[in-house]
């Protein structure tokens, strides 16, 4: 994925936080950001942490809407809609630090065997997308530097689908993609933390 431009990330950050503001009534003026790319289709996650550990991420996989749209719809969705974490409160809104992902084109792994989709991840440069029957679910190549070894970094992945940590069928299905990303500056006694 060509690297998008730090004019971009500003706005994007911008937005995201611009929409929750408005969704807790902390600020009343609505982003309009000028970059094209926000008009475009896009796919991104927002990624909200606090004191370094995960407050909230939500995201899309595939573009379905025009970026600015996906950011401000994932950065409310991640805010208040989680289900691993009660609503973000007015108070804590100052404390969280925003990451925005927008997501490259995935790509199906042809992978027959745990051991050949072993060989063919990429650590820390990949997000991976796991997709068996109904179930679905995805990490950022920023869970790398949680989970380093690509044995863990697959078996945590199935956990989230809702797998087995060590499953495997011949039904499924690996895709990759990378991100483009941008995380704001921590506040006083803050430390930016890694969304998954």
């Amino acid at each position: 994925m060509p690297m998008l431009e730090q004019a971009l990330g500003a706005e994007l950050l911008d937005c995201a936080r611009g929409a929750i503001g408005a969704a807790l009534g902390a600020t009343s003026a609505r982003f309009a950001g000028s970059h094209p790319a926000l008009d475009e289709p896009g796919a991104c996650f927002v990624t909200l942490t606090r004191d370094g550990a995960l407050r909230g991420c939500i995201g899309s996989l595939q573009p379905h809407r025009a970026l600015g749209d996906d950011v401000r719809a994932n950065a409310v969705a991640a805010a208040l809609r989680d289900p691993r974490f009660a609503p973000l409160s007015g108070r804590e809104f100052d404390a969280v630090l925003i990451e925005v992902s927008v997501l490259g084109p995935s790509e199906p792994l042809a992978a027959d065997s745990e051991a050949q989709a072993l060989r063919l991840l990429r650590p820390f440069e990949d997000g991976v997308i796991l997709a068996w029957s109904e179930r679905r679910a995805t990490f950022l190549p920023q869970v790398w530097d949680l989970l380093p070894q690509p044995r863990d970094f697959l078996r945590e992945l199935r956990r989230k689908a809702g797998l087995a940590a060590d499953f495997w069928s011949p039904e499924l299905r690996l895709s990759r993609y990378r991100v483009a990303k941008w995380r704001e500056a921590g506040p006083v006694g803050g430390t930016p933390g890694e969304g998954r």
